[in-house]
């Protein structure tokens, strides 16, 4: 090569028998030259491959991203008016489309996904998206069940049968530690996965209570950055455990997120599988559990209460095999059908124990006179036929169609054509919901009544919501 051509990149002359700067920088690009000695690699492990980045790995093929397409339909006031005048030639306004992502995290093996409920609310469509560890393969999805109270949604992917994913695996209820190292992952915009580190910095800080909206207080804190993309991923231990679903970050304070605690999403989950038995009676309300299935509540008189199941027994097998998730353990409980016996491995405590249960129809031990034993109330449900006979606006609630008289119900002032529509605060628009719940009172035991009532002036028929205590007998 010339002196000249060397001009462009050196400013000056090359001088003879010298090293330019060209050649020492082809030499620094290159490294060593050809035969000279590699370092030595490290001995034993590598020591890159840390808890956390195990913990990652294991956790990130179960993360997934979840889009949304949200139909609003545009109304136009005076569109009736100008399709009247102009007929054909009117065109009314195309609906609109509002499109939004988030993250989840898969908990069982076929295909339910975990979210936040604010990720998937009013959706008209969703669709998720694998992490590239898992094949990064997008589905539809359908909205199982979606609770604003709790913010937590649940999904079903659309798939193919046989088709199996990798889970998340839940920690033990209330298995914290303030300062802990805890991960939040995402998968915010389908790129691929995205991690975040940082530590516990506080706990849920109040009980839970019943029916009432989350908030701050009910919340894990941690350090780690939790991005709006992020919300509904999930937040782990190091031992690659969901102990949270992310939800939301606080702005006003620099570095603060927070995630739903383990222990209230798989209530919020307990809640949704809690009637998955369709027309079959179990009476036990499970939960997942990092060691298998743990019973949350069991329902007087039960055939789970008769078979000894109480609330905090993990079921370890079902028929000799493990319960696997809680979505598996309904499945199996299902397919062993009213008429067959069903072989329960649990544990209480440090004991293994072994239970028989028989599943029981509902329409054996639920139906109307159930209701009218413990009230003295007969009751039918509530269709749009009736309804409009009736005049009411809605098929909420079950109408009173008979008292007995001195019965609780006639001793509170209920007549026939009042509507029930709540017990104990929840919400009975059929007789099995109401029967169910007034089969676990006692007698003596008081019963929080909502009725809607009508009430005559004149020509006017005008309707009330009153509330009572009625006694059961």
């Amino acid at each position: 090569m010339s002196d000249d051509l060397m001009k462009p990149f050196t400013g000056q002359r090359r001088k003879r028998g010298g090293v330019g700067p060209l050649l020492l920088g082809v030499f620094l690009l290159h490294g060593a030259p050809a035969g000279a000695a590699e370092p030595d690699a490290p001995d034993g492990p590598d020591p890159r491959r840390d808890a956390v980045v195990a913990a990652v790995a294991k956790v990130m093929p179960a993360v997934v991203n979840i889009g949304t397409e949200t139909i609003i339909e545009v109304r136009d006031p005076l569109a009736n008016l100008f399709e009247q005048f102009w007929g054909p030639y009117y065109r009314r306004r195309p609906p609109q489309a509002q499109y939004s992502l988030g993250s989840g995290v898969i908990i069982d093996e076929e295909g339910y996904v975990l979210t936040n409920d604010h990720v998937t609310r009013r959706a008209s469509r969703i669709w998720v998206k694998l992490t590239d560890e898992a094949g990064g393969k997008t589905y539809e999805a359908e909205l199982v069940a979606g609770s604003e109270r709790t913010d937590v949604a649940l999904l079903r992917l659309k798939t193919r049968p046989g088709e199996r994913f990798t889970a998340v695996r839940f920690a033990e209820d209330d298995d914290l530690l303030l300062g802990e190292t805890v991960l939040a992952l995402g998968n915010p915009f389908g790129l691929g996965g995205s991690v975040t580190r940082g530590i516990l910095s506080s706990k849920s800080r109040r009980p839970p209570e019943e029916n009432a909206p989350m908030g701050i207080e009910d919340w894990l804190q941690t350090d780690a950055a939790i991005n709006p993309g992020n919300s509904g991923g999930p937040l782990i231990n190091l031992r690659g455990e969901l102990i949270g679903l992310n939800v939301a970050v606080f702005r006003e304070g620099q570095g603060i997120g927070f995630a739903i605690p383990e222990k209230r999403v798989a209530e919020a989950l307990a809640e949704i599988f809690s009637p998955a038995l369709g027309k079959l009676w179990f009476g036990a309300r499970v939960r997942p559990s990092g060691s298998g299935v743990r019973v949350s509540r069991v329902e007087p008189g039960s055939p789970a209460a008769r078979a000894g199941l109480k609330k905090g027994d993990v079921i370890l097998e079902v028929n000799g095999e493990p319960p696997g998730g809680f979505v598996a353990f309904t499945r199996k409980l299902l397919a062993s059908g009213p008429d067959r016996d069903i072989d329960l491995m649990y544990r209480r405590d440090t004991v293994r124990r072994h239970a028989v249960v028989r599943l029981v129809p509902e329409a054996e031990v639920f139906n109307a006179r159930l209701i009218r034993k413990k009230t003295g109330l007969s009751v039918q449900e509530l269709t749009r036929d009736l309804a409009e006979s009736l005049g009411l606006w809605t098929t909420q609630g079950l109408v009173v169609a008979g008292v007995e008289p001195d019965s609780p119900a006639d001793q509170l002032g209920i007549v026939p054509g009042n509507v029930v529509l709540a017990l104990d605060g929840q919400r009975v628009d059929d007789v099995v919901s109401a029967a169910r719940l007034l089969h676990a009172k006692k007698a003596g035991e008081k019963v929080a009544v909502e009725l809607l009532i009508q009430l005559r002036r004149g020509r006017m028929i005008l309707h009330q919501r009153v509330a009572g205590d009625l006694t059961i007998r």
